[in-house]
């Protein structure tokens, strides 16, 4: 998400850095940039014209023009506009009420509404620790229910059953009454959705609404809509009393228009984002995280948020335990680590949250994907077990069979092999010193815009 935009303001951005003097001509031409930036990820034109307003009134002002380094303070600037512009905080969902509190999930047809209450769900039972149940008041689309239904098995959330013939606000009354028999924490109401916001629609989700009085009633909305996201989420939020929106597929929103008009356009917060089609794809909204993600300066506490999320424990204190013990780190632990990495959102996800590494050039990015890390595992799947652990018999001979059961070639295999060295190397560095996490934590706020210019050939060792 924001590629596009990341792109274009850090390019802006980057060029006034060096500036060793603002002026009011050099800050009009930096506004014409950013505006276009803006306008081109489909920002909604408001939006942009008070963003442009108060990032220039303020650059013209004393605090920046004095500054040593006009250029960063303007960086700061914009980066601070950005997190007022989506929300300031983390808008969290209200649980503290009497139990069951009761969710209502609002939104079009072809969202990703049902699929996002399964997601939800599976935060609320792993990241809140509480009990779940689910319940599609969706009458008029062909095996929602059904399809609700096989979502919460695979989250290990409760599912009221429902049929096609019965009255939503019944469903959801029935769902309510049956949490609060079983002393269920969270009560979710999948809504039926429509193609476009109609009469008839508005109507049946206001009753429903009327009826169970929601602590929570939430729009599921396609991010990829860019700013017609938010003017539907206004016009629902018209008809009903919002209280905050989820933004789907943003993985594959480049623009991030969305995402910088709805809070503006709506008064309400965006409380979580979803990055994909998995189940655990969900992540909180952090309004001064993804200003930084924008800026190219990297999101460190949710790349360490999902590390701790995702990591086998297990796994990485076993591997730890062995590397203490001067035992050699080899390749069946270096196909674990991409195991791990593929969990984290892939190379790309990662490399996305690192600071001065989202917006590598294109050549780079191009060979930082997840077709490197499959390519990696089905070499390593390719050795015996004894290759797999002493990676220093693998000669001539082994290497040739080696690529041509992995479907690869021989340079493909000393690539590799190349790669391991430096991750053994590597893993021995990050053992003596708390490993991964505690390295990305110190990472925290101390590497500029742009730091880095480019990876080792090897991944670190993940989770110790």
């Amino acid at each position: 998400m924001f590629s596009n935009l990341s792109e274009r303001l850090t390019r802006v951005l980057k060029n006034l850095s060096g500036t060793g003097r603002l002026t009011e001509d050099n800050i009009k031409d930096t506004m014409r940039d950013i505006r276009m930036a803006l306008l081109e990820a489909d920002v909604a034109l408001p939006v942009v014209k008070t963003f442009i307003e108060h990032i220039q009134a303020k650059a013209i002002g004393t605090e920046v023009m004095t500054s040593l380094t006009p250029g960063q303070a303007l960086i700061k600037l914009v980066h601070d506009e950005l997190v007022t512009l989506m929300g300031e905080q983390c808008d969290t969902l209200n649980l503290q009420s009497q139990p069951p509190v009761v969710i209502l999930m609002a939104g079009l047809q072809g969202s990703g509404k049902t699929t996002t209450v399964a997601k939800l769900a599976r935060w609320l039972i792993q990241s809140q620790k509480k009990s779940v149940m689910v319940a599609s008041a969706d009458i008029y689309r062909p095996a929602a229910i059904q399809q609700l239904e096989t979502l919460a098995a695979t989250v290990e959330a409760q599912f009221f059953p429902s049929q096609s013939d019965q009255d939503p606000v019944a469903i959801a009354q029935n769902a309510i009454q049956a949490a609060k028999s079983k002393l269920v924490d969270v009560v979710i109401i999948d809504t039926a959705g429509r193609l476009h916001i109609d009469a008839d629609m508005m109507s049946e989700i206001k009753r429903l609404h009327d009826a169970i009085r929601p602590v929570e009633t939430l729009f599921v909305v396609d991010s990829m809509t860019g700013q017609d996201a938010a003017n539907t989420a206004k016009a629902f939020n018209d008809a009903l009393p919002l209280t905050g929106v989820i933004l789907t597929k943003t993985d594959g929103d480049a623009r991030g228009g969305a995402a910088l008009s709805i809070r503006q356009i709506t008064g309400k917060p965006i409380k979580f984002l979803g990055i994909g089609e998995k189940t655990d794809a969900l992540e909180p909204f952090h309004p001064d995280r993804v200003a930084s993600r924008i800026l190219g300066m990297g999101d460190i506490l949710t790349l360490v948020e999902e590390a701790e999320r995702t990591i086998d424990r297990e796994k990485a204190d076993k591997l730890a335990k062995k590397i203490k013990k001067g035992k050699t780190f080899d390749l069946e632990d270096f196909r674990d680590q991409l195991r791990q990495i593929g969990k984290m959102g892939g190379v790309m996800g990662i490399v996305s949250k690192l600071p001065g590494l989202g917006n590598l050039p294109q050549a780079a990015k191009d060979k930082l994907n997840d077709k490197m890390l499959v390519e990696i595992e089905a070499i390593i799947n390719s050795m015996t077990r004894k290759e797999r652990r002493f990676p220093a018999v693998i000669k001539g001979s082994r290497k040739r069979r080696i690529a041509n059961g992995s479907g690869t070639d021989i340079q493909a295999v000393n690539r590799l092999l190349k790669q391991f060295t430096q991750m053994q190397k590597m893993m021995k560095k990050l053992s003596n010193k708390g490993g991964l996490l505690k390295l990305m934590r110190g990472m925290q706020g101390k590497m500029p815009m742009g730091g880095l210019g480019g990876m080792g050939g090897g991944f670190p060792p993940l989770g110790q």
